[in-house]
């Protein structure tokens, strides 16, 4: 996996695609407590239709490489880590997907500097109020100590608790492969500054932030793909309606049976809409 020295500190990710791809770069953006790998099949996906993605590890709990000491990992500086990522590769043109806490950092990002964002595409994702959305105000709170949060990460060792709805079972419709949530849940117990990152992202997050930035969405005309998971508990089909009318040029599809992890439970289908948007957009 390739590593990107930016600002903030050693960065790593992945890549999927030909380097020589006609199609825009694809960018995706994963949300708290998981890595890129939950891409890892929609990548492959698209790879196959002659796009070329990349997957950021952020510094949200499971990535491996710890970001210097003084990185800004608020939600805002987070969002800064993206646009230089995209700088430092010189990607433009980019379509844009997030997930999760990820779809929040994407609405960061566009509201920070869209110049590079060719089109944004959410899937089931934090936005307005729900930042996070109930229950997982008590796993931010929890989290803000890195004592804590590591003597949690170290509960979900077990599959069962990792895989039941207090882990990431909530969070699929379909079997999760074990083995991946196993590296999910492994790095801040392993190494102490995994968990200060996350930590402090957890520390800096604030729903006013995003409220507010919900209020300027309308100011994004470029085009929106809004891809939402029908089964979600906790990112309902609601949230996608309120954000297809907060963007003047959004598309809504359902994606029925999926949870919050789409990418895990559909991949192909995610990889299938994201070419066809894009195609349709260019």
């Amino acid at each position: 996996m390739p590593t990107i020295d930016l600002p903030q500190g050693p960065v790593d990710y992945r890549v999927a695609g030909p380097a020589d791809s006609t199609h825009p770069p694809v960018v995706f953006v994963h949300g708290l407590l998981v890595n890129s790998e939950l891409w890892s099949g929609a990548a492959g996906s698209l790879a196959e239709r002659g796009v070329r993605s990349y997957a950021i590890d952020l510094p949200l709990g499971s990535h491996t490489t710890p970001l210097n000491a003084d990185a800004d990992v608020s939600p805002k500086g987070v969002a800064r880590l993206i646009l230089d990522f995209l700088a430092a590769l010189d990607l433009t043109d980019v379509t844009l997907v997030g997930n999760d806490t990820g779809g929040a950092l994407c609405q960061f990002v566009i509201d920070t500097d869209p110049s590079r964002i060719g089109r944004l595409v959410l899937t089931n994702c934090d936005a307005f109020e729900k930042f996070p959305p109930p229950p997982f105000g008590g796993l931010l709170t929890l989290g803000r100590r890195p004592g804590r949060l590591r003597f949690a990460m170290r509960m979900m060792g077990p599959k069962p608790l990792r895989h039941s709805v207090l882990g990431y079972g909530g969070l699929v419709a379909k079997p999760l492969d074990p083995d991946l949530s196993s590296r999910w849940a492994k790095p801040a117990v392993k190494d102490r500054a995994i968990a200060v990152d996350a930590a402090r992202f957890m520390g800096s997050v604030n729903k006013r932030d995003l409220i507010e930035i919900g209020e300027r969405l309308n100011r994004f005309d470029k085009p929106v793909l809004l891809l939402w998971g029908t089964a979600d508990p906790f990112f309902k089909l609601s949230l996608g309606e309120r954000l297809q009318a907060a963007f003047p040029d959004a598309a809504l599809i359902h994606v029925d049976g999926a949870r919050t992890f789409v990418a895990l439970d559909e991949p192909e289908r995610v990889a299938e809409e994201i070419t066809a948007f894009t195609t349709a957009a260019a």
